[in-house]
């Protein structure tokens, strides 16, 4: 019956309504998630008329009524569903094939994908036998954002298959409150819609598209007018050779084109979208400029070349309009804008015209053929005699004059075997670019290549060199002195050697109409040969042109990306490529430029080639072409090979060619477009990273190749920026440096956004570092996680650094011994510790520009309209006070919405005043002076000092940074004094040896400074601050039990005993007596670096080392803590 559902299924809803409108996956109101989750049980078969439908609250309703949904089910979030009478099963399941039903899924207009037909939420079920949203595969999936060529669908996310249920309150679309559909959906969504809206676009098929283009854009004007000159002078047997050369070339660049063309979807811009995806923009970018213009300038010579053929027929008829060179003017004029005119009507109309000049062109290379097979007397004078094998013979061999080589003769013949990109160019306007362009292009390399041999042959065989043209000029058959093919024939061409024939292979580049059976119909070829390349050029230009500025590599350009029409069509490009072409007709001297068009199709060829090398030698899981014909060693011997003919056919065009890809390559490269497409370079990076990290495994660290290997505890990253560029200003291109962040909210969403976020930032900043941040219950344990974990092999931090913490006295003191904890952790792990002091504080987060970190389409998409600041009111992941930090709006603990105004001037730049309102309020007095101090280490540090207190020997690290930070173009213009300790009797002799040892470590200083009275009491009132500040923290055990004692010590380990303090009451007051010596020696010193004093842990209470810290460093200019962990850092040896 209509009831029974097959065994294994069990029994489902019928979704449909009765109005026959299909019922969304979501009603509005409800709690559900975007996908309908229902837990599957096996009722028996639903009673006669029950119509069901699944609510949200468990209960199932029947034409208005609620009836319980029966069982634990009516308490649960999932509903019981079941199939209604006159449902088949089989119309659901049908013997487990998933069958898609129309409308199954689409795209929501925000990208999100419903499921919304009438057996929707029992569409996997065919599949699997039970009710789940998970996704079968699916090709809709897989499609990028703006693919044309169906709906991308969004499987169902991670989260949505994994996170709790019904733990975030949903909004009016079905989706957790504050989670909005990504810059990827939107751009997909607004995509389909604007396909759906064109429809009926033109496409074409390989023949149509590829083929006849390519073999329209190879035969050429060379073909008619200089291919019989060719033979003349290279011979048949060289000329095959040269032929043979340019289709190896071209049919290695066939075969890579084809490999790139089918490794993936194709869209438009032909060259430009093949390079530029394989090598990455740097490439695609210079090469898709000049091969963009190239194409324009190409419209120009085919447009000029047809122009003096039809002025040379006006001259033989005596009707000129002016003069020659004007009429080639005028003539090319009304060319262009006629070819404009074909172009913009659409590529239908185009295409129409390329076959209908394709048809003309066969003709006439057919009328030649028939040409040389009726000989005629009255053609015998000038040199045609038909197939002759005296004739063929004597041109064989070349016979080189005025000074031509076998290598010119190469020159001017390669221009007529490029165009095979003809075809690729129009990939966008292609049905299926896969499999046409490989088709297309090697189809027509080797008919062209097959007609070149043939005419080679043909002309060789037929006609003499040279011919006078008078029938008087003949001979007697009998002659036994006949040297010449001519002379067997009858003839008597000896004159010629002297030169002043007109007639024959040497002397008349119109042999060829002379051979035909029909004169004008090679004229009529020549007009469709340049006509149709010059078309084929007119359309190329715009369409590479357009990919190139829709990608936003060069910004100024972007206004030409506009596509209009069904087609969308770059009309904006077609004008351009007019006026280019219109300006290189006007100009009309084209010997010059022609050349370095040249050059610039066989720089684009060299770089296909050499992107298929690239991407083979990469070796990226991602490069699988269903293309097989090729080999990577082939490709880079085409690149060469092209590389070769480049300077082949024109050396300095060579030159020229290589200057402007190479400045358009580095300017690419220096604006870092913001794109990413998986190119091989970035393959070939990765491999070489992962083989040298292992190489650099298996090898001993040596004290030579010692580098501070810095973990940054900064939060995020912008809300320490002094701590950022100082650390970065020593370990720049020196060593690696990451910044670390523990967090304890764990969401592990907004963590891997955070990370893209900042990494960017830092890139965007040129901070040569990586952002790692961690979930951990509290700052230490976070610290432990990432001086364990962070790194690979050899790249692993060495020294941790952090902030000092200046609001210590007025948080929790368990914050305190935490940080100190962390301090301890570090040296136990055998790392470096630097702290840095500056005495305005390092956290400017609260005082941030909430844009920064948006990448440019963040940027577009949010307008800045709603910018979003949130506040961390916890502080204890800070080292120098409460955190802050921007953050998404979804994610915030406190969030301040509304317009944000931001007047932050030149001194984020590093001058002036700053100026920075948040909401209209300007910044107190404490914040510009910290946003100043922030931003110090960011400009050019003036003449000055960085005074080294090397009071212990800590393996050399606190010398070595101040070294290598002098070394640095900001702070080159300081000088490193020297500070140590010594005995009052021997201060001559320890500045010698002192001297000495930097002297052998290669350390330039301007001073060593021997502090005879570091051992000197300290001042009284500056002891008795110290006591004032370490009172509250004191244990007082005296004044107590001991048992009392002992509990509060286990409670509150940090504090101070009088038993610590007395032993340990001189390092205090060395502490105390350091501080006043800093103060008189170095307090106009731009950076102060400062062996760290060190506390045995479980011996100095966190408060009493806190306190030691906070003595040593107050009131000073910037000052770095430094203690190395006791390895020798630096070496005299060699």
């Amino acid at each position: 019956s209509s009831e029974e559902s097959k065994p294994g299924f069990p029994n489902f809803v019928d979704m449909s309504s009765p109005s026959g409108q299909k019922p969304a996956l979501k009603t509005p109101g409800s709690g559900q998630t975007r996908f309908q989750v229902t837990e599957v049980t096996e009722l028996g078969p639903a009673t006669s008329g029950e119509r069901i439908a699944a609510g949200t609250d468990g209960t199932v309703g029947t034409t208005g009524s609620k009836v319980p949904a029966g069982g634990e089910e009516s308490k649960g979030r999932f509903s019981v569903v079941k199939f209604v009478e006159g449902t088949e099963a089989s119309d659901v399941a049908q013997n487990g094939d998933t069958v898609r039903s129309t409308g199954s899924h689409r795209s929501s207009a925000s990208g999100h994908t419903n499921i919304s037909d009438t057996h929707s939420n029992t569409y996997y079920l065919r599949t699997f036998g039970h009710n789940t949203i998970d996704a079968v595969p699916n090709i809709d999936f897989y499609r990028q954002t703006e693919g044309p060529l169906g709906e991308k669908l969004i499987r169902p996310s991670l989260s949505e298959l994994h996170d709790e249920l019904d733990k975030e309150p949903l909004d009016e679309d079905g989706f957790p409150i504050g989670e909005e559909s990504t810059i990827a959906e939107e751009a997909a969504a607004k995509e389909g819609t604007k396909d759906q809206a064109k429809g009926g676009t033109v496409k074409f098929g390989w023949v149509k598209g590829v083929l006849v283009r390519c073999m329209l854009n190879i035969w050429g004007v060379m073909l008619f007018i200089r291919m019989s000159w060719i033979v003349g002078q290279a011979g048949i047997g060289l000329t095959c050779v040269i032929i043979l050369m340019a289709t190896v070339v071209t049919t290695i660049t066939g075969l890579s084109t084809s490999a790139i063309a089918t490794n993936g979807f194709v869209r438009g811009g032909g060259a430009y979208y093949l390079i530029s995806r394989s090598l990455g923009p740097e490439f695609g970018g210079s090469i898709g400029l000049i091969f963009a213009f190239a194409n324009a300038v190409a419209v120009a010579m085919y447009v000029v070349g047809f122009a003096e053929t039809v002025v040379e027929m006006l001259n033989d008829v005596d009707a000129l309009m002016t003069d020659e060179l004007n009429d080639v003017r005028i003539v090319g004029t009304l060319t262009v804008i006629l070819l404009l005119g074909i172009s913009v009507a659409g590529m239908e109309w185009e295409a129409k015209a390329q076959i209908v000049l394709l048809v003309i062109l066969l003709a006439a290379i057919f009328n030649y053929f028939i040409g040389t097979v009726i000989p005629m007397e009255s053609k015998e004078p000038k040199g045609f005699f038909g197939y002759k094998a005296a004739i063929m013979m004597e041109n064989m061999s070349p016979d080189f004059r005025d000074g031509e080589t076998f290598f010119s003769m190469f020159a001017i013949f390669f221009p007529a075997a490029t165009g095979i990109l003809a075809g690729a160019n129009i990939s966008g306007d292609l049905t299926d670019p896969q499999s046409a362009i490989p088709k297309g292009t090697l189809l027509a390399i080797l008919i062209t290549g097959i007609s070149y041999v043939a005419v080679t042959v043909s002309t060789g065989s037929c006609i003499l060199r040279d011919a006078t043209g008078d029938p008087n000029d003949t001979s007697s058959v009998g002659d036994l002195n006949c040297t010449d093919a001519a002379c067997t024939l009858g003839y008597d061409f000896s004159i010629c050697k002297e030169g002043g024939c007109k007639f024959g292979l040497m002397n008349d580049f119109q042999v060829m109409s002379l051979v035909s059976a029909f004169g004008p119909l090679i004229t009529a070829g020549i007009f469709s040969a340049t006509l149709s390349s010059a078309l084929a050029s007119l359309v190329s230009a715009p369409k590479v042109f357009q990919a190139l500025c829709k990608d936003n590599i060069y910004p100024g350009l972007h206004v030409f990306a506009k596509g209009y029409g069904k087609n969308n069509e770059p009309l904006r490009g077609y004008v351009l490529t007019f006026c280019i072409g219109l300006a290189f007709i006007l100009i009309a001297e084209l010997n010059v430029i022609a050349p370095i068009i040249s050059n610039f199709f066989l720089a684009s060829y060299a770089l296909i080639n050499f992107s298929v090398f690239h991407a083979s030698l990469a070796n990226s899981p991602g490069w699988r072409p269903s293309f097989r014909y090729y080999n990577k060693w082939v490709s880079l011997a085409g690149a060469v090979l092209c590389c070769a003919v480049m300077f082949v056919v024109n050396w300095w065009a060579a030159l020229m060619t290589n200057i402007i890809v190479l400045a358009l390559y580095v300017y690419v490269s220096y604006k870092k477009p913001d794109v990413n497409w998986g190119s091989s370079t970035q393959a070939l990076i990765y491999n070489q990273a992962l083989t040298h990290s292992l190489l650099l495994t298996g090898v001993e660290d040596h004290i030579k190749n010692f580098r501070p290997q810095c973990l940054v505890m900064t939060g995020y990253p912008n809300a320490r920026p002094a701590l950022l560029h100082l650390v970065n200003a020593f370990t720049k291109d020196v060593g690696l440096m990451v910044c670390g962040h523990a967090s304890r909210r764990p969401n592990f969403k907004e963590m891997s956004l955070d990370h893209a976020r900042y990494q960017r930032w830092l890139m965007k900043n040129r901070i040569k570092a990586f952002y790692t941040p961690v979930f951990a219950e509290d700052l230490r344990h976070g610290a432990q996680y990432l001086l364990q974990a962070t790194g690979l092999g050899r790249l692993k931090p060495n020294t941790l650094v952090m902030g000092f913490k200046n609001n210590w006295s007025d948080g929790e003191m368990k914050d305190v011994e935490m940080y100190i904890n962390i301090i301890h952790d570090a040296f136990d792990l055998q790392h470096g510790v630097v702290l840095i002091r500056l005495q305005e504080g390092l956290d400017v987060s609260h005082i941030q520009d909430p844009g920064e970190l948006l990448s440019s389409h963040e940027k577009k998409d949010a307008g800045m309209k709603d910018a979003v600041v949130s506040i961390n009111m916890g502080g204890k992941d800070s080292e120098d006070g409460p955190p802050s930090q921007i953050t998404s709006a979804q994610n915030s603990p406190l969030i301040l919405r509304g317009t944000i105004c931001i007047d932050v001037l030149e001194e984020l730049e590093g001058v002036g005043t700053a100026h920075h309102r948040l909401s209209a309020k300007p910044l107190s007095l404490t914040d510009q002076r910290l946003l100043e101090a922030s931003q110090q280490f960011k400009k050019k540090q003036g003449k000055g000092t960085v005074d080294v207190w090397w009071l212990f020997d800590d393996g050399g690290l606190a010398l070595l940074i101040p070294y290598l930070l002098t070394n640095k173009k900001k702070w080159k213009d300081c000088k490193i004094r020297l500070f140590v300790g010594g005995k009052i009797n021997r201060i001559d002799h320890d500045r010698r040896a002192m001297a000495a040892l930097l002297s052998k470590f290669r350390i330039d200083f301007s001073a060593i400074y021997v502090l005879g009275d570091i051992n000197t009491k300290p001042k009284k009132h500056n002891v008795l601050s110290f006591e004032e500040m370490i009172e509250p923290y004191k244990l007082k055990e005296d004044d107590m039990e001991q048992e009392a004692a002992e509990k509060l010590k286990a409670e509150e380990p940090w504090r101070i005993s009088d038993n610590e303090l007395e032993l340990y009451k001189a390092k205090t007051n060395r502490q105390i007596r350091l501080n006043e010596l800093l103060k008189e020696h170095s307090n106009s010193a731009k950076l102060i670096v400062m062996s760290m004093p060190l506390a045995r842990k479980g011996a100095v209470s966190s408060a009493l080392y806190m306190s030691w810290l906070e003595t040593l460093s107050k009131d000073l200019p910037p000052i770095l803590l430094v203690r190395g962990n006791q390895q020798s850092v630096l070496t005299f040896y060699s």
